[in-house]
């Protein structure tokens, strides 16, 4: 049985929402996500983009400026949600790790 789409995030989808708390352009994502993962996750640029086009349409994210080819996003209300809903997840599990190992 195929996974429902975005019912969980891999790990680019989770850094990419969580740099979208603020707004930023996409080549932004490209250099904060190894950033802030002390460069153990990195984004391809054709990954990249392509997750945020599906981000637009499920209205996870929304586009806030277009300056020719360079556009900017932020996370909407539902994105949030979903940022929030697996970081609680992974959360469970780590302490489910730590009960039982």
């Amino acid at each position: 049985m195929p996974r429902a789409k975005f019912q969980t995030l891999t790990e680019q989808m989770f850094y990419i929402l969580l740099c979208l708390r603020h707004e930023c352009y996409g080549m932004d994502i490209l250099d904060q996500v190894p950033n802030m993962t002390g460069n153990r996750v990195s984004v391809g640029s054709g990954t990249l983009y392509n997750l945020l086009e599906q981000f637009l349409e499920e209205g996870m994210i929304r586009e806030t400026k277009v300056e020719g080819r360079r556009r900017s996003y932020i996370l909407t209300e539902r994105g949030r949600e979903m940022l929030d809903r697996e970081y609680e997840r992974i959360r469970a599990q780590a302490e489910d790790y730590r009960k039982y190992s």
